[in-house]
């Protein structure tokens, strides 16, 4: 099992956050994005960069992710995919997205995006929080304490 990041709208806290996981666990971490981005030199940890275009890494990802592993992404499409293949969806944000709360996330990014193509303004998410990052940490904590040992 390994960790998949959706990298190119990741918050730098949550990036460190898994470097950090990454080289204190040895489990495997890659950020997949259409442009470089440094990352420690550990043997478990890469960057996987993909051609610009829209959803190419996310696409990238879906031919990657295998059950059991992790996926780091606040695309809700995305994570919709990621949980029908038996992987785990994190939101950088803290939120854990499951079978059972997926299709609602799913249906309020609609309408949102409906109100937005309607001309209704809306604001855009709020800064990263300390709450964020710690809910975040819990979750990814979880995952790594019941991932199968030497994965």
């Amino acid at each position: 099992m390994q960790i998949w990041v959706d990298a190119d709208a990741c918050p730098k806290p949550i990036k460190e956050v898994l470097f950090r996981a990454a080289e204190r666990t040895g489990v495997s971490l890659t950020l997949v994005a259409n442009h470089p981005m440094a990352v420690p030199r550990r043997p478990n940890i890469r960057m996987l960069q993909v051609p610009g275009g829209f959803d190419v890494a996310d696409g990238e990802i879906m031919e990657r992710v295998r059950p059991g592993d992790l996926v780091v992404t606040a695309d809700i499409p995305l994570a919709a995919e990621v949980i029908a293949r038996g992987a785990t969806a994190l939101n950088p944000r803290g939120e854990l997205y499951s079978p059972d709360t997926i299709r609602s996330v799913l249906s309020m990014r609609d309408f949102m995006d409906t109100m937005r193509a309607s001309g209704v303004q809306t604001s855009g998410p709020p800064a990263l929080s300390p709450a964020d990052r710690k809910a975040f940490a819990g979750h990814l904590d979880r995952w790594l304490a019941h991932r199968p040992a030497g994965t």
